[in-house]
């Protein structure tokens, strides 16, 4: 029997263990970031304000106001929903060659362990029509 934290997301097979499971707590710590990141409000049954909806901003104007919002978000949702995760830095971008694709580098301590790590995201607008919002790339 395989033992771990919780199901790694997305899921995967692993042919020694099972199922892949988060093996650390700082692994647990940033899949719930991710989660919390990517997850729309009103998407989480019985938890309406649950989620930055990281996707709906990918159709906003490329602009520091919408960025400005974007940090936000993610500064008041953290705070509000994963109050261990001490934010540093949080880094929004795009590039001439893929406008469309968001790039998200967020820099992280994790409260009491004294664990620093980054969060770094592609977010494209083609994964917005998935169904799968666990299709992140990026770790």
């Amino acid at each position: 029997m395989s033992r771990g934290y919780s199901l790694y997301m997305p899921v995967y097979l692993d042919e020694n263990t099972g199922l892949g499971l988060t093996q650390t707590i700082p692994e647990v710590v940033k899949q719930n970031f991710k989660n919390l990141i990517f997850t729309s409000p009103g998407e989480r049954i019985m938890l309406p304000d649950f989620g930055v909806g990281i996707y709906s901003f990918l159709f906003e104007q490329n602009t520091e106001a919408t960025y400005g919002l974007i940090r936000s978000r993610i500064n008041t949702q953290t705070a509000q929903w994963i109050p261990q995760i001490n934010i540093q830095d949080i880094d929004i971008g795009t590039t001439d060659e893929a406008p469309e694709t968001m790039n998200l580098t967020i820099i992280y301590d994790i409260g009491d362990l004294a664990i620093s790590d980054v969060l770094a995201l592609r977010i494209e607008r083609s994964q917005c029509n998935s169904v799968n919002h666990f299709g992140w790339s990026g770790g």
